[in-house]
């Protein structure tokens, strides 16, 4: 029974603040549009229309929840572990720019799996790289990671921007040569209802990504002891948790699980790296695993969420200013940030009178 409530409190405490977060974007949203002079209802039709009511909407929401998962489960692994990894900017750039690397130097010929799986242990590779440097300035030195992720996104960029404009890039561009291995196939050579949309089988690998990082926090013992480092490194360190070197990992695995995002555009889309892909995609991943609560499953929720307004934005412009869903991604945060402590509250207080009256009838 204990185990039943406990249950309960935490699926309430998880799902209310999204169901309030909703609602106050819908309201705001309707306010936003009438002050435009559309009518909210043509508008919100328009919106679902476009991401989710036909073939090509769904493609572009789930190749764009693809990078998102990507980002946001990076940020919840290391906030599991009481890091706040804000260098998934870079990590993803990281990532997309090995893979890009790795593609470019296989010879002509080299079998298609194995090019992708070079191409995507690249990309993780120089992901965790990146990653790995707050982790080890924190565990050695004390260094906050906030202040060195911050840092390290500007160094990384900067750094491939320079690689990119003065030793691969296409004339007259900022990207690479395409790719003559290691792409991946786009979902509408199989199923052709999706022609057009960038959505291809990297989804595949983000899915057995997000599935591995649920197995691995909450059936290992590694991932037991990252969680009790996030939740008091005093007394697992007490316990015979070495905290530096959970801190170093959780950091590592959480760059490699963010560069993976850069095979999406690079193996999946584009066919060659581009400066500038990211795109905002890394801080966006911050917000996904806040609103998913830091839970694998909930990551993926918040990314479906979050790229439905982003390509809903799109579909909205002839109406109404895109700019729009930025304003209600920001309502969003906003939402949820002043909900949760209420919520929990309330939440609490419920659970606390079911046990007693359980008591009482017992």
């Amino acid at each position: 029974m204990r185990m039943t409530e406990s249950r309960r409190a935490a699926l309430e405490e998880a799902l209310l603040p999204l169901a309030v977060a909703l609602a106050v974007v819908l309201v705001v949203g309707d306010l936003l549009i009438l002050a435009y002079g559309e009518a909210p209802g043509a508008v919100w039709r328009l919106l679902l229309d476009g991401t989710w009511g036909n073939a090509y909407g769904i493609g572009q929401v789930l190749y764009k929840a693809t990078t998102l998962t990507c980002t946001g489960l990076a940020v919840a692994l290391a906030l599991r572990a009481g890091l706040f990894n804000i260098g998934a900017e870079g990590q993803l750039a990281a990532g997309g720019f090995g893979a890009a690397v790795m593609g470019l130097a296989l010879p002509t010929g080299t079998p298609s799996l194995l090019a992708i799986g070079a191409c995507v242990a690249a990309a993780a590779l120089c992901g965790s790289a990146v990653g790995a440097v707050p982790g080890v300035l924190r565990a050695r030195f004390g260094a906050h990671e906030v202040i060195v992720t911050i840092m390290m996104n500007f160094i990384v960029l900067a750094l491939l921007n320079y690689v990119v404009a003065a030793k691969l890039h296409v004339p007259e561009t900022l990207h690479t040569p395409a790719l003559e291995a290691g792409t991946v196939g786009r979902v509408a050579a199989t199923f052709p209802a999706f022609h057009g949309s960038a959505l291809n089988w990297t989804i595949v690998l983000v899915a057995a990504a997000v599935v591995s990082v649920a197995w691995y926090l909450f059936r290992t013992r590694a991932g037991f002891e990252l969680r009790a480092v996030g939740l008091q490194p005093d007394a697992a360190e007490y316990g015979g948790v070495s905290v530096s070197r959970t801190w170093i990992g959780a950091m590592a695995l959480s760059g490699a699980i963010a560069g993976l995002g850069g095979v999406n555009f690079v193996l999946g889309y584009k066919g060659y790296y581009e400066d500038g892909f990211a795109g905002g995609a890394g801080f966006l991943g911050i917000v996904v695993a806040l609103v998913g609560r830091n839970h694998p499953l909930g990551v993926v929720i918040a990314a479906l969420f979050f790229a439905t307004l982003s390509q809903g934005g799109l579909a909205i412009n002839a109406m109404v200013p895109k700019q729009i869903v930025e304003v209600l991604q920001g309502i969003v945060i906003l939402a949820i940030a002043s909900s949760v402590p209420e919520v929990r509250r309330l939440v609490r207080k419920a659970a606390g009178a079911r046990r007693a009256d359980t008591g009482a009838t017992s």
